[in-house]
């Protein structure tokens, strides 16, 4: 039996919520609510930001970073990787 929670496609922080879904499972629904309820009251607790939106309270460390590109985030680490695969959607080993 699949135990993944999955969020609706037109969530507007799809990655984020399936992320908090995981930890509300690991580590309990009332400590990580705690920890978002304290990050909207302005305690650095809780933020995430995706897709344009954000909630919580940022850290010194969260508002000095740069988006990445998707190209570069989905690719995957090759043994001996020249770069060459960055952009092309595929491994630049076989």
């Amino acid at each position: 039996m699949d135990m993944r929670v999955r969020m609706p496609v037109d969530h507007p922080m799809p990655e984020i919520a399936a992320f908090v879904a995981e930890m509300k499972s690991a580590f309990g629904e009332p400590e990580i609510d705690e920890a978002i309820r304290r990050g909207k009251a302005g305690e650095q607790t809780f933020y995430a930001s995706e897709n344009g939106h954000s909630v919580g309270t940022p850290t010194a460390a969260a508002t000095n970073n740069w988006p990445v590109d998707r190209a570069v985030r989905d690719r995957h680490y090759c043994d001996g990787c020249d770069g060459s695969c960055i952009g092309a959607a595929k491994s630049c080993h076989p």
